[in-house]
């Protein structure tokens, strides 16, 4: 059983800030000042990476994790105030752009407040009583979940940002290291106080979408994009995983498609180092596929090409924070979510209806199509150039470019090159 989607997660696009580097002051007053920009994009929500407190025992860095934390129910000073923040969350809703918190329920900083405040037993400790570390995450403890009274803090926690601040959901980190019946009774517990609240979980397993979650990252679909680009895996590929993944999940689940985020971009680089010339064409995938929400991550917006330092100061420059070609072709795409039903996430949306095509290890041509509302997409997914050759049948007829607006005939049967990474997206 899932609980109702928000009205607004069907056809929304996420925004992850990373409060640290989105400006040169790297604080809440000065993101402020950013919204009103971030909604002229079509921006629905925005996920805040952690904004409480961090550990100093352990910290890596100058400034240390994110996801080390010192106080589930504080402000970090090196972001601003409490004030600050609900300014911050108050002028994102007078937008009409909801909030989500980032969320760490597996572990703690080293030198949290509950390590010295609570009983020993919420944490996992070894022979010596000293918490046990996760994974190689050395500025961490891992707390214990065998002890009912850590849910109960944490749930008493998240309810706290609900009551007192009004957010309006919870990306919960790493959600698949504690048990499912935890966030289960968090999520209930949630919605009790506010009927919409979203749950987005940084894992995919199947489970999560029973009373827990309304999205899920779709890490293995985003590993083949990257793959594709590099030429390491062929187009169909992508085209099992995306119909496996209906096969997987509940019709209501929504699954997060993304280019980059906070993750790929501080470890495995830019996305314009990790998908090169197949960028444009990937960031429109991740608005097409079914039953998706895309995520546009810190500097996406207007294309900016680094990797973020993930435990200094490592802003974006004020001068590279400028429109461009890359923000026009977010606000093409973000519009054309939120305009055409077929792409709406999980049960509201289209499925993805195949064309056949003579290059299936290279091109997808498809359709989605509801109540009226119809989008064509023919992507060559491939550094070569293919000539296309498929019959586009009952589909056949006058559309509009969904990215220049010019008017188009599909013929019923469409034979021409198509350029490496070269796609089009009609609209009916």
């Amino acid at each position: 059983m899932m609980y109702q989607n928000p009205e607004w997660s069907y056809s929304a696009v996420l925004y992850e800030l990373n409060v640290r580097q989105f400006t040169p002051e790297g604080t809440f007053n000065a993101a402020i000042e950013r919204l009103p920009f971030l909604r002229s994009i079509g921006i629905d929500a925005i996920w805040l990476m952690p904004i409480y407190p961090i550990g100093v025992e352990g910290r890596k860095g100058t400034l240390g994790s994110y996801y080390s934390i010192r106080d589930y129910k504080a402000v970090n000073e090196e972001f601003g105030t409490e004030a600050d923040l609900r300014a911050f969350i108050s002028v994102a809703h007078s937008l009409g752009m909801k909030v989500l918190l980032d969320w760490v329920a597996n572990h703690t900083a080293r030198d949290a407040r509950w390590v010295t405040e609570r009983p020993a037993d919420w944490y996992e400790r070894d022979a010596e009583g000293v918490p046990l570390v996760p994974w190689d995450w050395t500025d961490t403890a891992k707390l214990n979940y065998a002890n009912h009274d850590v849910w109960r803090g944490q749930i008493e926690a998240m309810c706290f940002w609900v009551e007192e601040f009004g957010v309006d959901g919870f990306r919960a980190d790493m959600a698949m290291l504690v048990p499912i019946e935890f966030w289960q009774e968090a999520s209930k517990e949630l919605h009790a106080l506010k009927p919409d609240i979203f749950m987005l979980a940084e894992a995919e397993e199947d489970n999560l979408f029973d009373a827990a979650f309304n999205m899920s990252y779709q890490w293995n679909i985003h590993h083949i994009m990257c793959d594709i680009a590099k030429g390491a895996r062929r187009v169909w590929d992508m085209r099992n995983a995306i119909h496996g993944e209906r096969a997987n999940y509940p019709r209501e689940a929504i699954r997060m498609s993304f280019t980059s985020n906070h993750d790929e971009n501080s470890w495995s680089g830019s996305e314009q180092s990790r998908f090169g010339a197949a960028l444009e064409v990937m960031r429109a995938m991740t608005f097409l596929m079914p039953s998706t929400m895309p995520l546009i991550y810190t500097g996406e917006e207007v294309g900016y090409d680094h990797s973020f330092a993930f435990f200094e100061r490592d802003p974006i420059p004020a001068d590279a924070y400028v429109e461009n070609r890359t923000t026009e072709l977010y606000r093409r795409l973000t519009a054309l979510k939120h305009r055409e039903r077929a792409l709406c996430a999980a049960e509201r949306g289209g499925e993805m209806i195949e064309i056949e095509n003579n290059a299936k290890d290279c091109m997808m041509t498809f359709v989605r199509e509801v109540d009226g509302s119809r989008v064509v997409a023919i992507m060559n997914l491939s550094p070569y150039t293919i000539h296309a050759d498929f019959n586009t049948g009952i589909y056949a007829g006058a559309y509009c470019d969904a990215m220049t607006g010019e008017r188009f005939i599909l013929d019923s049967h469409v034979e021409c090159d198509i350029a490496p990474w070269q796609y089009r997206i009609l609209i009916k």
